[in-house]
């Protein structure tokens, strides 16, 4: 951290003790020091500044160490909000957070479905004006809204592209125009890269740390946190682990190639795989309809988890190349963590937990030099929209770390 702030602008600076305070949970000016590099007095001089601005607080003293007991600070939580959304052809989640990262409030409401932008827009915007109503926050405090979406992003424009259910999101701005419709800050973002820096946010990850997130809802994206932001690659399009092709003679893809990890692991293919087995649909009420993709697939989990002997091996089949494909993405990256995220993995994530550690142990090329390690999310079924929430929290109040184009979005 000391050679990090080397140099520093005071924004970045106060950025990063800012960053250290939320991290460490608790902590005194002395430790702050220590970790930063900064003399006390520069240290008491951004942390008067902070305590002004109510971003944290005085919370008590440390225990005495034979001088005078050190007073402890920590985020001011109730201080600032935030609102997340994540925006699916199923269902719509709203989430207020509050600075820490906490759930105050939450709104599960249909999805976008067929609907037009100029159907769902007024109907967002409604839906979230009446959650932070009724959430009895002060409007005056929210810093913005995150959207989480999937798809593909245009940075240039600012636009989601490539909505697979419907031409009419193509090339629409929906931070422009949620902007508008709700005179707050909007910043959209890939479902995968919400649910990364979520858990940096949350989790209290140090920006030291460099980790990636999976993400599995009705296909793969992988959200990969280094030196505490996102990389996003060129075009913010990294982390399509759901194209990475796994068997080059496998069904063709949507996206134009065959093998892809989406075709053999996502909830279609667990459908696909589960309408095969005799019974099996009748058995567990599956639909089978593109639209209840998502819901058919967590009935397989469900029975998966409770070692139904035919839903077992389809979870186990779609463990088995998503591990493979982590393998991969592993030796290529180095990664040191993994976190499985989203609402795929919340029937039966300690199945494909299990089969990745295995894999890992086994096949990563790294392993005798470090293990990876490899957990769940505590919060797999709201990653994305929490998410969302976090990202506006981590561009306005932690810059030093957030890309350019963010911090334009949201200021």
């Amino acid at each position: 951290m000391a050679k990090h702030l080397k140099g520093a602008t005071a924004v970045e600076t106060h950025s990063a003790i800012l960053d250290l305070i939320r991290s460490s949970g608790v902590v005194s000016r002395i430790e702050l020091a220590d970790r930063s590099g900064l003399t006390g007095a520069s240290i008491s001089r951004i942390v008067k500044q902070l305590l002004t601005e109510g971003l944290i607080a005085e919370v008590g003293f440390g225990d005495r160490t034979g001088g005078k007991r050190r007073t402890l600070l920590q985020l001011n939580a109730r201080s600032r909000h935030a609102v997340g959304v994540s925006l699916d052809f199923a269902s719509i989640t709203y989430l207020v957070t509050d600075l820490a990262g906490e759930v105050i409030a939450r709104l599960d409401a249909d999805g976008i479905g067929h609907d037009t932008p100029g159907v769902v827009i007024p109907r967002v915007a409604a839906e979230l004006e009446g959650l932070v109503g009724s959430a009895g926050v002060d409007r005056s405090t929210v810093m913005g809204i995150g959207m989480a979406v999937a798809g593909r992003q245009d940075t240039a424009h600012q636009v989601l592209r490539g909505n697979p259910q419907s031409e009419d999101w193509e090339l629409f701005d929906l931070e422009e125009t949620l902007s508008t419709a709700t005179d707050l800050p909007v910043v959209v973002e890939n479902d995968s890269t919400c649910a990364a820096i979520g858990e940096f946010w949350v989790g209290r990850i140090p920006a030291s740390a460099d980790f990636a997130t999976v993400y599995m809802a009705t296909g793969f994206g992988l959200g990969l946190v280094t030196k505490g932001d996102i990389y996003r690659g060129s075009s913010s399009n990294v982390g399509e682990i759901g194209h990475m092709v796994l068997d080059v003679n496998g069904p063709p893809c949507w996206c134009g190639s065959q093998g892809c990890l989406e075709m053999l692991a996502a909830p279609a293919r667990i459908v696909e795989r589960a309408l095969e087995q005799p019974g099996l649909a009748a058995e567990l009420g599956l639909q089978g309809d593109r639209a209840t993709v998502r819901q058919d697939a967590e009935r397989v989990a469900r029975a998966a988890a409770a070692d139904h002997e035919q839903a077992l091996p389809v979870i186990e089949e779609s463990a088995f190349y998503l591990s493979r494909a982590l393998v991969s993405v592993t030796n290529l990256l180095d990664l040191d963590q993994i976190i499985l995220a989203g609402p795929g993995f919340g029937a039966a994530g300690e199945i494909y937990l299990r089969r990745i550690w295995q894999d890992l142990e086994r096949l990563s090329f790294v392993r005798a030099v470090h293990p990876t390690k490899i957990g769940l999310s505590r919060s797999s079924d709201i990653s994305a929209a929490l998410g969302a929430a976090s990202l506006v929290l981590h561009s306005r109040l932690t810059p030093h770390q957030t890309s350019s184009r963010l911090a334009l979005a949201v200021h």
